[in-house]
């Protein structure tokens, strides 16, 4: 699959980054979305260094949803067709924090579900209007199964790998593509504070894997390869054991 123009939100991520370079690297146009100007100004300069034909930068606040609905179609007035749209952001949050705290743990539902469900309903219509597109979404492995020491980050995550599911299922006809990617554990800012083993992956290594995805038209992709298996014994424990475990 050939991209012309990509639209990544959340392009300041360690991961989007990468990915971004993947797609400079064959010459395609980038339309960075994010909250930080000057960082997305040195991604701009990064990419075309590394051989984009285009990159513009658009300011994007995930907290702000009333922006969620025209981003798309803005970013699409201003630098013509969209060929993809990659959707990157998210936070970890203090599970124990949101444990005691309803507020926190509707805020951060809100931000790693409820905000990205909304894009990818604005990003659906869009490429329903042109009659093709793609639609990459990073959502995590966490989602695969509720454990104790981050259920609410792993909820909210399940609940949009549902809705790209069904999405999934419902443009399938229309000549889109719905990626759900679920990575790892991958060495990143976010996970800077949780301690470092062999299962987790370069932010480079993601990055290329969610490009190569999005070309190949993938439908879930577990980043490392692994994970898809990890996850798979982890869902057949029975719920009696899986209870009693400390995960």
């Amino acid at each position: 699959m050939k991209f012309r123009t990509i639209l990544i939100i959340g392009a300041t991520s360690s991961i989007a980054q990468e990915v971004a370079r993947e797609f400079a690297r064959n010459n395609c146009s980038l339309i960075l979305a994010a909250r930080t100007q000057n960082k997305l100004d040195a991604i701009r300069n990064d990419v075309l260094a590394h051989g984009a034909t285009m990159a513009h930068t658009m300011l994007f606040d995930a907290e702000h949803y009333t922006q969620h609905l025209d981003i798309v179609s803005n970013a699409a007035q201003q630098y013509g067709t969209i060929d993809a749209v990659l959707i990157a952001y998210g936070t970890l949050p203090n599970n124990e924090e949101c444990v005691t705290d309803t507020t926190k743990t509707i805020e951060q539902f809100t931000l790693n579900a409820t905000s990205i469900i909304a894009l990818c309903t604005a990003s659906a219509q869009y490429f329903e209007t042109i009659g093709r597109g793609t639609l990459a979404v990073i959502t995590s492995v966490a989602g695969d199964r509720g454990r104790q020491s981050n259920y609410v980050y792993g909820a909210s995550k399940g609940a949009l790998n549902t809705f790209l599911q069904g999405l999934r299922n419902r443009l399938t006809h229309k000549n889109i593509h719905v990626v759900t990617i679920k990575p790892g554990f991958v060495d990143t800012p976010m996970t800077h504070h949780v301690p470092k083993n062999a299962l987790f992956a370069t932010a480079k290594t993601v990055g290329k894997s969610i490009a190569h995805a999005m070309i190949a038209g993938k439908d879930v992709v577990y980043i490392p390869f692994f994970w898809r298996y990890i996850m798979l014994i982890v869902k057949l424990i029975p719920e009696f054991m899986f209870k009693r475990l400390k995960l």
